[in-house]
C-alpha cells in the first residue's frame, strides 16, 4: 500500500455492560439486571478503524472527539488499538450507545448524547492524508462528520478508491464512490421500490438506483447471513453467498465487511473480490461470536478523577477549562510529565507554559505509567498527591491522568493550540522535528514549542541524594533542588558501571526547567515525561 488507509465518520462510545437477572423490579413488572462487569469499545468509525487495523493495515481515523469524559476514552481506546487519530471538534457530547446484557442476549440498548453537533474544520494534515491514501472508508453513522464541506470536497478529489458505508440519516455520498455498502434496511429507505417483488429482485433494483443516484462504480448490499448481493455496471448482479450459515451477535458485522473491502482494494483487489473476502470475513466474524471476542481486551481502566469534581483534577475538569477557553477564542496550552518531587524547575516550567495561552492544562503520568517508565521504585509521590500539588498552582488550570507511556491519546482528546516541553531546543542544540509530539500537534494544527529549564533542578537527583544520606534527606533534598553540588553524589558503595550508566541515564531523562534568563543545557526526555 502506498499510503495509510483512511476512515471517515462519525465514533461513537459502545458499553457492553453484562450482569445477572434473578429477579423482577418491585415497583414494575420489568427485569432488575445486577451488574457484573463492563466493556467499553469504539463505536462507528471508530470500530471500522479498529478492524482495518487488526488486519495489518496503516490505518488513520478523522472523526470528531468531543470536549468531554467520552471523548478521552476514545482516544485512549483507539491509540491502544494501533490507530492513528486526527480529531476533529465535536459541540456537544459523545455519542454513547449502551447494551444491557445478559447471559450473551441484549436486554435493552440505551443511548446517549443528545443530538448531533457540528464537527469542526479538518485541518490541512487531514486534507493531505486523504489526497495520498491508498483507500478511504466513510463509515457514515448520520452523526455530521460525512457532511463536513471540506471533508467531502477532499473525498471528491482523491484518486483513492473510497468505499462509502452509508446512513439512512447522512448524506449522499461524493460522486464516483468505487463501493457503497448498505444493508437491506438502508438500501429499502435510501430508495423505495414497489412491494412484491422477491428479495433479491428488491435488493437488485434498490442497488441499481442507488448507483445511478450516487454515480457509484458499485453497490453491495449486504444481506446477513445470506452474504451479498453486488451490482455493478453490467446488467446482471452478482450474488456472493455466505461461505457457512452463523448465528449470533450481529452487533459490527457492516463495520467488519466494510472495513475488509477497504483493505483489499488498497492492497490492490479488484471491486468483486473485495466483495468476496469481505463476505467471508464478517460471516467468520459473526460465526466466532461477534464483536465479543473479535477485539483485543481491553486498554485499561476508564480515566480516574483522582478527587472530587470542581477541583482542578480529572478528565471532567479538563473537559470544563479547555471548552470555556475554546468559546472564548483563546489559545489552549498544555504540558506533561511525571511531576514525582515536584520542585523549583517544575514551577518555572509551568510558569511558562501557562504565559503562552489562555489556560494550562497538566497531562500527568499515572502511577503505573511512572513504574514502567521509570522503574518500580517509582514514583515517589502518589498520582493523588502529585495531581492535588499540580492543582494547586496558580498557573495551573487542569489536571488529568493518563495510564498510557507517552500522552498521545491524552493530546488527541485535548487537541492543545500548544505543547509546552522543557529542554535546550530552542538554543539550537536539539532538532523540534525529532519531538515525538510535534507529528501528533500537526494533526489538528497545533505546534509544538520548548522553554529552557533552570540547571541542576532534578527529581532522581533529588532522591539519590536522599538516600545518599541514610535517611537524613532534609538538607541534601534542599541542595539538590538548589542546583548545589549535593544533588550529585557520587555512586555508592559497592555500585558497578552499570549502576553509575543506568543513574546518568536517568539524569539526562529528568525534567528540570525555565525562567527568562536561566542557562540551559540538554533536552527533556523524548517521551515527555519528567
Amino acid at each position: 500500500m502506498a499510503g495509510p488507509v483512511v476512515v471517515v465518520g462519525d465514533t461513537l462510545l459502545d458499553r457492553d455492560v453484562e450482569g445477572v437477572v434473578n429477579r423482577l423490579c418491585p415497583d414494575s413488572p420489568v427485569p432488575v439486571l445486577d451488574e457484573t462487569g463492563y466493556v467499553d469499545r469504539p463505536g462507528g468509525a471508530g470500530l471500522a478503524a479498529v478492524f482495518a487495523a487488526a488486519q495489518g493495515a496503516e490505518v488513520v481515523l478523522v472523526t470528531a472527539l468531543a470536549d468531554d469524559a467520552g471523548g478521552a476514552r476514545l482516544s485512549s481506546l483507539l491509540t491502544a488499538a494501533g490507530v492513528q487519530v486526527y480529531p476533529l471538534g465535536l459541540a456537544g457530547a459523545t455519542p454513547e450507545k449502551i447494551r444491557l446484557r445478559a447471559r450473551g442476549r441484549v436486554l435493552l440498548r440505551h443511548d446517549r448524547g443528545g443530538p448531533p453537533g457540528d464537527p469542526g474544520e479538518p485541518s490541512d494534515a487531514v486534507l493531505r492524508l486523504l489526497a495520498t491514501a491508498s483507500a478511504v472508508l466513510v463509515s457514515d453513522y448520520g452523526r455530521g462528520v460525512a457532511r463536513q464541506p471540506a471533508l467531502r470536497a477532499a473525498l471528491a478529489d482523491t484518486r483513492a478508491p473510497v468505499v462509502w458505508d452509508p446512513h439512512p440519516r447522512g448524506p449522499a455520498a461524493v460522486p464516483g464512490v468505487h463501493l457503497a455498502t448498505p444493508n437491506e434496511a438502508e438500501v429499502r429507505e435510501l430508495v423505495p421500490t414497489p412491494p412484491g417483488g422477491s428479495r433479491l429482485a428488491t435488493a437488485s433494483r434498490g442497488a441499481q438506483g442507488l448507483r445511478r443516484r450516487w454515480r457509484a462504480g458499485a453497490v453491495a448490499v449486504t444481506l446477513g447471513g445470506d452474504g451479498a448481493l453486488l451490482c455493478h455496471a453490467g446488467s446482471t448482479p452478482l450474488v456472493v453467498p455466505s461461505p457457512a450459515a452463523a448465528e449470533g451477535d450481529t452487533c459490527g458485522a457492516g463495520d467488519r465487511f466494510a472495513a475488509t473491502a477497504s483493505v483489499a482494494l488498497a492492497r490492490g483487489a479488484l471491486v468483486s473480490e473485495a466483495v468476496q473476502e469481505a463476505v467471508g470475513e464478517a460471516s467468520a466474524y459473526v460465526a466466532n461470536g461477534g464483536v465479543a471476542n473479535a477485539l483485543p481486551p481491553p486498554a485499561g481502566p476508564a480515566p480516574v478523577s483522582v478527587v472530587s469534581a470542581g477541583d482542578g483534577v480529572g478528565v471532567a475538569s479538563a473537559a470544563t477549562v479547555v471548552a470555556r477557553v475554546r468559546a472564548a477564542g483563546g489559545t489552549v496550552v498544555a504540558t506533561g510529565g511525571c511531576f514525582d518531587l515536584l520542585h523549583a524547575g517544575h514551577v518555572a516550567t509551568l510558569q511558562a507554559a501557562r504565559q503562552l495561552g489562555d489556560c494550562l492544562v497538566v497531562c500527568l503520568n499515572s502511577d503505573a505509567s511512572v513504574s514502567g517508565l521509570k522503574g518500580p521504585d517509582r514514583p515517589v509521590i502518589p498520582q493523588g498527591d502529585r495531581a492535588r500539588l499540580l492543582a494547586a498552582l496558580s498557573c495551573v488550570d487542569a489536571v488529568m491522568i493518563f495510564d498510557e507511556p507517552t500522552p498521545h491519546a491524552a493530546l488527541s482528546w485535548l487537541r492543545p493550540d500548544v505543547w509546552v516541553k522543557g529542554g535546550d531546543y530552542a538554543t539550537g542544540a536539539g532538532d523540534t522535528s525529532a519531538l515525538p509530539e510535534a507529528e501528533i500537534l500537526r494533526r489538528w494544527g497545533g505546534h509544538t514549542v520548548v522553554v529552557p529549564y533552570l540547571d541542576g533542578r532534578s527529581t532522581t537527583a533529588m532522591i539519590d541524594a536522599a538516600r545518599s544520606t541514610g535517611g537524613r534527606s532534609g538538607d541534601a533534598c534542599c541542595a539538590a533542588s538548589a542546583g548545589h553540588a549535593a544533588a550529585e553524589p557520587g555512586p555508592p558503595a559497592g555500585a558497578g558501571p552499570a549502576d553509575a550508566a543506568a543513574r546518568a541515564t536517568d539524569r539526562r531523562l529528568t525534567d528540570t526547567v525555565p525562567p527568562p534568563g536561566a542557562s540551559t543545557r540538554r533536552p527533556t526526555s523524548s517521551d515527555g515525561t519528567r
